[in-house]
């Protein structure tokens, strides 16, 4: 029997090893160029199509504008603009910003206006960039260089001079920095947690090592492959967030669930590599069916037209694919080989507190089934009445930017953002881009294509959010006759090639909030401008950050429905095809519904109404939510709480066709998965709550997003209202092929 056992483990075996030195291979080779990954990545969002990509990109090809992507300097500190002494200062620092990565730049040397005179003192200096190679934003790095030397020379003369750089280019700068630090931060501080909770698992250093190790693998292979596809397409820095997040929780999550199966595959008297081979067929089976639910709910953000979001599709698409690649293969062959000394370094007394082997753990968790299954109805009310109330509390959820200053205070491009602002010249950064078009008439050699750019600049004017509009009219005073004396920066800037189309720049007034400034650009899209400035088939088109912000809620609205339908029908159609049973696939589909919307309950209560928000570091309610946020905890949410139940109903399953009733292989699933599911939970909740100590906004909402919908699931509905539901439904559950070929399921087993 033992030479026909040898026989039968020696050919999988050998495949085993070979699949997983190719594993090795690649991931060897993908983790150096994870490295410092962060410097592909993109900070910039990018909507291809949208109005506000359609203004950028006329701007840039049709009026070759030397300020479509542009910063500003921000000047204190040196003696007032139009005075004598301010005005040679100021010409100093503008002789030294030009340079090759400079495409223009315009200053109170240029264009002597009152907007360039701070409230309160104080000046700045638009510079047009002009990307020499590679990304715009790695031109910010040495622009701010030469500011900060210009600066140490002025403090010379002038030592209260101050340079800052700001605008939305240095702005998404620091946040790729802040998204960096907030990654290098959360991970310095769940790491020692995890481990922690390992040994806890475990009751061993090897054992607990191990589940660490693929996690920290998964996280460099997928970074990796980012850094490969960051080449060929734009990928938002948000991956990264995101990729440390899911890399520590899923490689954990399936490793744990590969090694507790190995662990007692050992137990029952099998030898290393028999176990190994137990435990990659039998847990095996259950992660690709986990992994591919993940992955479902990643793809489908593929089909939102926003960079990031896309980016965030595609690194959590190839996270989940690498840590189930990992589990499947590299981790089975390393327990083959280590075998019994898995155990190494166990620490007595916290295998006593082990869930996963301790028999009186088991034992709890069996007298907690059979309570569940004897008072399935008492089950189900006292613990899905408070979620129903709790995710009652999404229907309030609010998307859109929050109000507050929810940008990292420390970084230089914020602080110059709110000197800008305090001089009352915040609206330069956030102006309205509109792009007036006319169908033949030019603006510049016609009067009918003048005195309609006039009138429609005077209509904006008027708009009592309007702080200060620029354009042809104003520049010129209203007289078309001296457009020659403009120079040729402004003209770009302002005057398409062909002369049908001009653009006006409006910028909002200090009190107009972002979330009032999308409501106005939706307003002046929904504007008659034909008939206001009397040429048919006249149009305008709106950009800038404020149409960016506009589109981006748009996108996300518009997709968030189709993004659900797609997540809910291809999770429901895996879950069926993974266990052929149509009730078990409805069930599971319903509970993460539920625990999406508990989630988003909970985030509605503590970040939006800021109930305890103060504790997770943001000191007053937002009043509403990223739209990113909603629809990347969903994709995500609806795959990571799918883990568990694949979890709870293979085992299921499994004891049901080897013979045992419904009951009783429900009590036996909950005593064999319930630590499991517990400490799974409990690493995750740490990995996803480790991320609200930073300082990003964004990511404290998904990480506490994620964190209380892993709790909830891996609480009360995963071991309440599931089992409870699986107590009712009896045979049910497994109609109509789930318990096909139970007998010799269980006749096999037997065998071995």
């Amino acid at each position: 029997m033992n030479s026909t056992s040898d026989l039968n483990t020696r050919g999988p075996a050998r495949r085993l090893f070979w699949v997983a030195g190719l594993t090795a291979a690649v991931a060897l080779a993908l983790a150096p160029l994870s490295f410092h990954v962060e410097r592909r990545l993109d900070t910039a969002v990018r909507l291809q199509g949208s109005e506000s990509d359609y203004v950028a990109q006329q701007l840039a090809t049709r009026f070759r504008s030397p300020f479509v992507d542009r910063v500003v300097l921000v000047i204190q500190g040196l003696p007032p603009a139009d005075s004598d002494e301010g005005a040679q200062a100021l010409a100093t620092i503008v002789n030294a910003l030009k340079g090759p990565d400079v495409s223009g730049i315009v200053s109170r040397l240029d264009l002597p206006d009152p907007i360039f005179l701070g409230n309160g003192g104080g000046t700045f200096v638009l510079i047009g960039l002009a990307p020499v190679n590679g990304s715009l934003e790695l031109l910010v790095p040495g622009i701010r260089e030469r500011a900060r030397m210009l600066q140490g020379q002025l403090r010379n003369r002038y030592p209260s001079a101050k340079l800052q750089l700001t605008g939305e280019l240095p702005l998404n700068f620091d946040l790729r920095q802040a998204s960096s630090d907030d990654v290098r931060k959360g991970e310095s501080l769940v790491l020692p947690a995890t481990l922690a909770l390992l040994l806890l698992a475990f009751g061993g250093l090897v054992a607990a090592l191990i589940p660490l190790g693929v996690g920290q693998l998964a996280i460099a292979m997928a970074l990796g492959v980012a850094a490969i596809l960051a080449l060929r397409w734009h990928l938002s820095i948000l991956v990264q967030n995101l990729v440390a997040m899911l890399g520590l929780s899923l490689g954990i999550d399936y490793a744990l669930l590969m090694v507790s199966r190995f662990r007692e595959a050992l137990s029952a008297g099998h030898s290393p590599s028999e176990a190994s081979g137990i435990a990659a067929r039998q847990a095996g089976r259950t992660l690709l069916v986990s992994a591919s639910t993940v992955a479902i709910g990643f793809a489908a953000l593929l089909s939102v037209p926003i960079s990031e979001i896309r980016s965030i599709g595609v690194g959590g698409f190839v996270v989940a694919g690498a840590s189930v690649l990992l589990a499947n293969t590299l981790l089975p062959a390393g327990l083959a080989l280590l075998g019994t000394r898995i155990d190494a370094g166990a620490l007595p007394f916290l295998r006593r507190l082990n869930p996963d082997s301790s028999v009186h753990a088991r034992e709890r968790w069996k007298r907690w089934g059979r309570a569940i299954t004897s008072h399935p109805w008492t089950a189900l009310v006292l613990a899905g009445v408070p979620l129903l109330l709790l995710a009652s509390q999404a229907a309030r959820l609010d998307t859109k930017l929050p109000r507050g200053d929810w940008l990292p205070a420390s970084a230089e491009s914020v602080q110059g953002f709110h000197s800008l602002d305090k001089m009352g010249r915040g609206g330069i950064v956030q102006s309205l881009r509109v792009l007036l078009e006319l169908p033949s008439d030019s603006i510049s050699h016609t009067d009918a294509g003048w005195n309609a750019a006039s009138r429609l600049s005077a209509r904006l004017a008027r708009d009592p959010r309007a702080d200060r509009v620029i354009s042809l009219a104003t520049l010129t005073e209203g007289h078309r006759d001296v457009l020659g004396s403009l120079s040729s920066e402004s003209r770009r800037s302002f005057l398409r090639g062909d002369g049908k189309a001009t653009l006006i720049e409006v910028l909002p007034a200090p009190w107009v909030s972002p979330s009032e400034q999308i409501r106005w650009v939706r307003e002046l899209r929904r504007l008659a401008v034909a008939d206001l400035i009397g040429i048919p088939g006249a149009k305008i088109s709106i950009g800038g950050i404020p149409g960016l912000n506009a589109d981006y809620e748009n996108a996300v609205g518009d997709r968030l429905p189709r993004v659900i339908a797609l997540v809910v029908t291809a999770t429901f159609l895996a879950l069926f095809a993974g266990f052929g049973s149509l009730f078990a696939a409805a069930k599971a589909v319903v509970l993460n519904l539920l625990s999406v919307g508990a989630a988003f309950g909970a985030l509605v209560l503590v970040f939006q109404e800021g109930h305890g928000s103060r504790f997770l570091g943001v000191p007053e309610g937002t009043a509403g939510v990223f739209p990113i946020v909603p629809i990347l905890a969903f994709a995500i949410v609806f795959g990571l709480s799918m883990d568990y139940e694949v979890f709870l109903v293979a085992r299921v399953l499994e004891a049901r066709r080897s013979g045992l009733s419904e009951t009783e292989a429900i009590t036996e699933a909950l005593a064999r998965t319930a630590g499991l599911i517990t400490s799974a939970a409990a690493i995750m909740i740490v990995v996803f709550a480790g991320f609200t100590l930073g300082d990003f906004l964004v990511i404290k909402m998904l990480g506490f997003t994620l964190a209380v919908a892993v709790l909830i699931d891996a609480t009360l509905v995963r071991i309440v209202i599931g089992p409870a539901l699986l107590t009712l439904a009896g045979d049910w559950n497994w109609w109509p092929w789930g318990l096909a070929g139970a007998n010799a399921a269980s006749a096999q087993e037997r065998i071995r």
